[in-house]
């Protein structure tokens, strides 16, 4: 797996994994990149290259580990990343996959007791009030918290458990598989396979981006 630099031309990035480009447009970089490197597309957008560089690098990469952050990577510019991804889940992936399930639903044969994709939607309704609470939790306490330099504060105070989101991962997991291997009855083969890879695109960014918690916010914060 490559380590991009600052010479690495964007679009290269984008292309070695599309998954990129969510995080890209986090930055407010969007498609039509040309032939930017990393350093010019960063210049023009304002945008911090050393922070650029340890979320694009730790999100492609499971091996990497970014060094010397302290003192180099902005908190602040971490913070209002992380609180873009939030805000994404909430208005973008998560409504969609309902919409899809819900098509889904509709479009599928339930009787007689054979399907069980209204079991699979009330489990996917489960996984997402829990990362609801998960993401108002980041939103309304731990960002603001941690904006003013109190990373210190005891977990004792009930409901405020940061950045452990392994579980989502994992939900998320069994509810793939739950399709692949137990699905039955008949349904709209197209709209089946759309759930599953909203759900799949979901899994794989929660898991990428639960690397940037740890290998980087979590140091600047306990540094």
């Amino acid at each position: 797996m490559p380590v991009f630099n600052k010479e690495s031309k964007l679009s290269d990035v984008i292309l070695h994994d599309p998954s990129v480009i969510q995080v890209v447009n986090r930055f407010d970089i969007y498609l039509g990149v040309g032939d930017s490197t990393i350093r010019n597309a960063c210049e023009s957008h304002g945008i911090d290259e050393d922070l650029f560089l340890a979320i694009i690098n730790t999100y492609l990469n499971r091996t990497y580990i970014p060094s010397g952050i302290e003192g180099k990577v902005n908190l602040k510019g971490v913070l209002d990343y992380l609180e873009k991804t939030d805000r994404y889940y909430i208005s973008a992936l998560l409504p969609n996959i309902e919409r899809h399930f819900a098509l889904l639903l509709s479009k599928s044969d339930s009787d007689g007791g054979r399907s069980n994709l209204f079991l699979l939607k009330q489990f996917f309704l489960e996984v997402k009030e829990e990362m609801s609470a998960s993401i108002e939790s980041d939103l309304e306490f731990w960002f603001p918290l941690l904006r003013q330099g109190d990373w210190g504060l005891p977990e004792r105070e009930e409901g405020r458990k940061p950045y452990d989101r392994h579980m989502l991962e994992e939900k998320l997991s069994d509810l793939i598989n739950f399709f692949v291997i137990h699905l039955r009855g008949e349904y709209d083969r197209n709209l089946c396979v759309a759930v599953v890879s909203a759900l799949a695109t979901l899994e794989k960014d929660i898991q990428q981006n639960n690397r940037i918690r740890e290998r980087i916010l979590k140091p600047l914060c306990q540094g």
